[in-house]
């Protein structure tokens, strides 16, 4: 297993942070290379994703989420990942987010992305990528507060 983590520090309040990332179907507009996350409930979520040029889906369950803290998930079937992001307040309108993943590699060209930082640097372009967008936006698309 291979493991990524990146931190972000983004200029909003730390609710506006956790919120926005709790609508997964709105991760295309910032993570590359995801075509598509379908929330099936609460704590499952359907993936498609094109991972070094190679189509995959899986799906994941939410298997640890505290409101204005983390998400932590792990997938049931398909690509063999798992994470957590977490949320740390750094003032009244600044938050770090930090994602963590850990990934198992398939086949040659994801075995080479993975030694070469590739998903390292993907992680972090998508974490600038929503710093841009919930900076630029201001405020969160929706919230789900619930707890897991």
């Amino acid at each position: 297993m291979s493991t990524v983590e990146q931190s972000v520090e983004v200029e909003v309040p730390l609710r506006t942070a956790y919120d926005q990332w709790t609508q997964f179907e709105e991760f295309p507009r910032f993570m590359d290379g995801v075509e598509s996350v379908r929330q099936l409930n609460d704590t499952q979520l359907h993936w498609i994703a094109e991972i070094a040029g190679v189509h995959r889906e899986w799906d994941a369950t939410i298997v640890d989420q505290v409101p204005d803290d983390h998400i932590q998930w792990r997938s049931t079937s398909g690509a063999d990942n798992a994470g957590t992001v977490s949320f740390k307040p750094l003032g009244a309108d600044r938050t770090e987010v930090t994602l963590a993943l850990t990934f198992e590699p398939e086949g040659v060209v994801e075995k080479a992305g993975d030694v070469l930082g590739i998903v390292q640097r993907r992680t972090r372009g998508d974490l600038e990528n929503f710093k841009e967008m919930i900076e630029d936006r201001g405020q969160a698309l929706g919230a789900w507060r619930g707890e897991v």
